[in-house]
């Protein structure tokens, strides 16, 4: 398995490599604070770097959410185990 997830990895990196010698050429990027020239490659990358950065930062509220139900699941499901526990212990009376 190890194999084969480096194979892909290598694969995408040969790829990602292949594109940005094929886009090297330098395009001019316009923002609301002027104009810079860089490489279409560098501007992908990070686009796609921003992407993802904004994607978690989206997330990390939902994960909080989560992180908090499973400690009060947890919390309940103690709960009720002792409270099993408790009542196994308990005689049986006729």
């Amino acid at each position: 398995m190890r194999i084969i997830k480096f194979i892909l990895v290598l694969f995408i990196v040969v790829i990602g490599a292949a594109f940005a010698v094929m886009n090297a050429a330098p395009v001019n990027l316009n923002y609301y604070l002027g104009v810079q020239e860089a490489p279409l490659a560098l501007i992908l990358v990070a686009a796609l770097l921003l992407g993802a950065l904004l994607g978690v930062v989206a997330s990390l509220g939902a994960l909080v959410r989560l992180r908090h139900e499973v400690s009060d699941l947890r919390r309940k499901q103690r709960l009720a185990q002792e409270e099993i526990d408790n009542l196994r212990s308990l005689p049986i009376k006729d």
